[in-house]
């Protein structure tokens, strides 16, 4: 890779595991620990990392007010299709983000617990029981993968599990206000409810 030519050797082998990842995992966060010095370095070469990106038909948006590098690919290929209990939950964790930061500095990390999402589960009457702990496990199983969250405490079946989430939930969904996150919401409400009575007629 002629684009590569001046660079050390241990920043060529950086550069392929960062590639690696982000095509794996999408978001890299500065307010990760795990990944902060990956965002640095994509900062430090990001034109060779859009220019060989592109070549793969992949975007590379950078966002520093964020601190999140993020992959997307304008032709919609390798997309991950979340499922209807995983939007949900996506979109629950965007509001959750956006009421705790109201109460915190620019810099404080966003914290909420399992019990804050099956509250505001419960409120927004999407149903009328809580979301199953394998469910919402495996949501945020595919969420920390996506470096969206971080699990702080091993065991999500506890109410007081803390979770935190990052600034890339920000651009993982992408709305103007919270509103529209509260809308999409209420289209999956009316969605599920059908869906319910469908099955209900079906079991009749």
């Amino acid at each position: 890779m002629d684009f590569l030519e001046g660079m050390l050797q241990r920043d060529k082998d950086e550069f392929t595991r960062i590639c690696n990842r982000l095509l794996s995992n999408c978001f890299l966060c500065k307010g990760n620990p795990v990944s902060r010095s990956d965002y640095y370095f994509v900062l430090k070469y990001k034109e060779k990392f859009s220019e060989y990106l592109s070549l793969l038909g992949y975007r590379l948006e950078i966002n520093e007010e964020y601190g999140v590098v993020q992959l997307t690919n304008p032709q919609n290929y390798n997309r991950y299709n979340l499922k209807l209990y995983e939007s949900v939950i996506l979109l629950i964790l965007r509001i959750l983000y956006d009421e705790k930061k109201r109460e915190l500095s620019v810099s404080d990390e966003v914290i909420i617990n399992v019990g804050d999402i099956h509250d505001k589960f419960l409120s927004l009457k999407i149903r009328d029981k809580m979301i199953d702990k394998t469910t919402l496990r495996n949501a945020l199983s595919v969420f920390r993968r996506f470096q969206i969250i971080e699990t702080l405490d091993k065991d999500l079946g506890k109410e007081d599990s803390r979770i935190i989430i990052f600034d890339s939930i920000l651009m993982a969904i992408r709305v103007e206000d919270i509103k529209q996150a509260y809308d999409k919401l209420e289209n999956y409400r009316k969605g599920t409810k059908e869906d319910e009575e469908t099955d209900e007629s079906e079991a009749d």
